[in-house]
């Protein structure tokens, strides 16, 4: 484990303390686990994000783009999602 030290406002500073004293934890081991949740929530996001837009169907057309008359017609967009 690292040691590190963290500037912060007086306010914040004074939620910590309050905040480690509920958890019944100390400000230090309460920000690591603050830090360490916040590092696995953005790397989920990141992981989803490029997984989507890795997703293959994306961007692959099978055909010609349709019209706009062609993709407000409701009939002729049935017609079209019987077909592979």
């Amino acid at each position: 484990m690292k040691n590190v030290t963290v500037s912060m406002d007086d306010a914040v500073a004074d939620w910590v303390r309050i905040e480690a004293a509920k958890r019944n934890t100390s400000v230090s081991r309460l920000v690591g686990e603050m830090l360490a949740d916040k590092m696995r929530h953005d790397d989920a996001y990141e992981r989803a994000m490029r997984e989507a837009l890795e997703w293959r169907s994306w961007g692959k057309s099978t055909g010609p783009y349709l019209t706009r008359e062609q993709a407000n017609d409701r009939a002729y967009l049935r017609g079209r999602a019987d077909q592979p």
